[in-house]
């Protein structure tokens, strides 16, 4: 991977953080985790996207993918940190 599509992966990842925690109600960690959860979400919206067959192309659909995924992790992060 270049450096060009790593940089280009932290910034979808981070826009999609940041979109996850202001739709789910400000349950977002700071920039460093949202930034992870933005990346680990593109990977899970990617593979949910996938099974459903949605198929989403380029830096606005990785966009969504990323943050739907990304808001799935900040429910289910919610919905441990309650017990």
């Amino acid at each position: 991977m270049s450096i060009e599509g790593l940089l280009l992966y932290l910034v979808v990842g981070a826009v999609a953080g940041w979109l996850a925690g202001t739709l789910m109600k400000g349950k977002g960690f700071g920039l460093v985790v949202n930034i992870i959860l933005g990346v680990i979400g593109g990977i899970l919206g990617g593979f949910i996207f996938g099974l459903l067959g949605i198929s989403m192309g380029g830096i606005l659909g990785s966009i969504v993918a990323a943050t739907v995924g990304a808001a799935l992790l900040l429910f289910v992060i919610g919905l441990i940190k309650k017990n």
